[in-house]
């Protein structure tokens, strides 16, 4: 396999690019959940605080904005006018249909047949056609390829080409911005575009950042790739249903070899512990996905050092209301700080 990096010349730009069409997302930032982290680590981290990235207020309620409009941008006129077609449990699917109602390109998206509901309807809300088919992920990539051939639309990747990837490290340029010193950076995973976009803005700046993905149990695509050396196929079952890829890509494989300093793997309530923490102390709400890298940091399962400056990307917010009781439920329960 050829190595695919996307330089940090495309991630500057990219960044520019977005300018006046995303939003600048704050840096929050959380002394309680610093206090935990102490409980469970045993590290006293930097200004007794844990940072965290509040991409769940973005455009659309993901970081997704970024990385759909910035791929949009590139299309060629052709492209634009034929349309374009994209794979999705909801949150690409989302952004995808709003780049491409700022931008005039039809977008249609394919979903699982049991996708939320909430993030169906604001897929088609934004103006693209959604087709809903199989019961898993993988069986959606499959009536997505037949579609694109059908109809000679493009293929808009959610996280495997180089412009989504690009504008998602975007994300690690205002990490930088509002943090110049971290020290460490985490970041969920469901294909990796996030997470070594992110990875390659901050460590091609500041070399000695350490940047964790965070992946569930059974949705871990990326960590079997990294392992096998090749893309592997998968299933994926978790809650976290923004982090359920089928496979990584060769972009994110050769990415996340290079940049990420390693993936943690959370089961399910340890990850909704997070989004019940982030609601209960943050007053913040968050998706399972959106939650997971918060969870790995309170849960003591990301390495940390005494002093270490932390930040935790909050990806999204797109939470299924009518799962809340149940997620808030059955998390797991967490140290008193």
């Amino acid at each position: 396999m050829n190595e695919r990096i996307v330089p940090l010349a495309s991630i500057v730009a990219a960044r520019a690019g977005l300018a006046g069409h995303v939003q600048r997302t704050p840096t929050m930032a959380s002394s309680t959940a610093a206090r935990v982290i102490e409980t469970t680590t045993g590290a006293s981290i930097a200004d007794g605080r844990l940072y965290a990235k509040a991409e769940h207020l973005q455009t659309t309620g993901s970081f997704k904005p970024r990385a759909t409009f910035t791929r949009i941008a590139a299309l060629t006129p052709g492209q634009r006018e034929r349309g374009v077609i994209t794979l999705s449990a909801g949150n690409a699917g989302q952004a995808y249909a709003w780049a491409g109602r700022e931008a005039g390109v039809p977008v249609t998206v394919t979903m699982p047949a049991a996708a939320v509901r909430t993030k169906v309807d604001a897929c088609i809300g934004y103006g693209a056609e959604v087709v809903l088919h199989g019961s898993n992920i993988g069986e959606t990539w499959d009536r997505l390829v037949q579609l694109r051939d059908e109809r000679g639309l493009t293929l808009v990747h959610p996280f495997d080409d180089p412009d989504v990837i690009a504008g998602g490290g975007s994300i690690g340029c205002e990490i930088l911005e509002d943090l110049p010193d971290v020290h460490v950076v985490v970041v969920p995973v469901g294909g990796g575009g996030l997470a070594v976009g992110v990875a390659a803005a901050l460590k091609e700046q500041r070399p000695s950042v350490r940047v964790y993905g965070v992946e569930p149990e059974r949705s871990n695509a990326l960590t079997l790739a990294i392992k096998s050396g090749e893309i592997v196929r998968i299933d994926p079952v978790s809650v976290a249903d923004g982090l359920g890829a089928p496979f990584a890509g060769e972009w994110t494989l050769a990415m996340g070899r290079r940049y990420l300093d390693d993936i943690v793997l959370l089961d399910d309530p340890t990850i909704l512990g997070g989004l019940r923490f982030a609601a209960e102390r943050m007053k913040q709400v968050l998706e399972p996905a959106g939650a997971a890298a918060l969870a790995a940091v309170l849960y003591g399962k990301v390495p940390l050092r005494d002093g270490d400056r932390v930040c935790v990307v909050l990806s999204g917010g797109n939470v299924n209301l009518a799962r809340l009781e149940e997620f808030l439920a059955t998390a797991s329960p967490l140290p008193t700080a």
